[in-house]
């Protein structure tokens, strides 16, 4: 399968002004399926597998009538591809995701991280897959369980939309609150800008990835933050949004050295994810979400 080009994707400044996330999924979705051979592979298929009880935002072409007929009970009727594709979509929100924005062609980490979470909910309402939302800090903020339907989705936009950035990041927790609500196997996605050891984040993943979960991760970076530049070429002050604390850097070291601890630091998050046995992406956020997005279809492409 070929993935659009760059020229193909919605760069993030023309995004910004369609306003709406649901806009914003569906330009993303379209400029994806605009530069690929293929519709990507669907997660819905006619074998009927299994009922289970009608719930508010459901889709109700998949009401079984005559069950209800019999019952007086609303019940929907899953399919084969239902039961066995259930996304789930892990927002960091912490307050470092709230960098950004601060040149035209790029939004804040957190607006490009909702944009992606839409695009991928908008993406699986195509496949009649369902899709739920676990967003987080230094705890557990918001989850909503895997659903497929259109109000489902609807309700999943408003919590993405309404999200704020702030506190520091817990991902051990995150994880383990999603490892008990996902009891089937399923898909999760975890998108963040990972400020945080490597080794800590590696071992919260192998813990769902032991589970039989596919994984994959989304690193988020600001321009800025992969590119940082010292206006007055002496030493520069840097502060961490997240614990307030301040660090007196040489304009040299910010030039030579920052460099080469972001690449480590990216390679550690990298091995630590293959380990796991999740695909890993980094992606800034003046790059159209469409090429994270073809990403994460090459991923579940391999996947049987």
């Amino acid at each position: 399968m070929r993935t659009a080009s760059p020229a193909t994707g919605v760069p993030p400044a023309a995004l910004a002004r369609l306003g709406g996330l649901e806009l914003v999924a569906k330009a993303v979705v379209e400029g994806l399926l605009h530069g690929t051979h293929r519709s990507p592979r669907p997660g819905f298929s006619q074998e009927f597998a299994e009922y289970r009880d009608y719930a508010p935002g459901d889709d109700l072409r998949f009401v079984d009538w005559n069950a209800y007929a019999r019952s007086d009970r609303l019940f929907l009727r899953l399919f084969e591809g239902e039961t066995n594709t259930r996304l789930l979509l892990l927002v960091d929100t912490s307050a470092s995701m709230g960098v950004g924005g601060e040149r035209g062609d790029a939004p804040t980490k957190l607006r490009y991280a909702a944009w992606l979470a839409a695009a991928l909910a908008h993406l699986a309402g195509r496949q009649h897959d369902a899709v739920g939302l676990l967003t987080f800090a230094d705890r557990v903020r918001d989850f909503l369980p895997p659903r497929a339907g259109v109000g489902a989705r609807q309700t999943l936009l408003h919590r993405l939309d309404a999200m704020t950035a702030g506190g520091g990041s817990d991902w051990r927790e995150a994880f383990s609150h999603a490892a008990k609500r996902m009891t089937k196997r399923g898909v999760m996605v975890a998108i963040s800008d990972f400020y945080c050891a490597p080794e800590e984040f590696g071992r919260a993943l192998r813990g769902l990835g032991a589970r039989g979960h596919d994984l994959i991760v989304f690193h988020l970076l600001d321009p800025a933050e992969r590119r940082p530049r010292s206006r007055s070429g002496r030493n520069v002050t840097l502060r961490d949004v997240e614990t307030g604390e301040a660090m007196e850097v040489d304009a040299g070291e910010l030039r030579d050295a920052y460099p080469r601890r972001l690449a480590a630091h990216e390679a550690g998050l990298r091995r630590h994810a293959a380990l796991a046995g999740a695909d890993y992406l980094r992606m800034d956020t003046d790059t159209p979400p469409v090429e994270a997005l073809g990403g994460y279809l090459r991923f579940r492409a391999r996947r049987p």
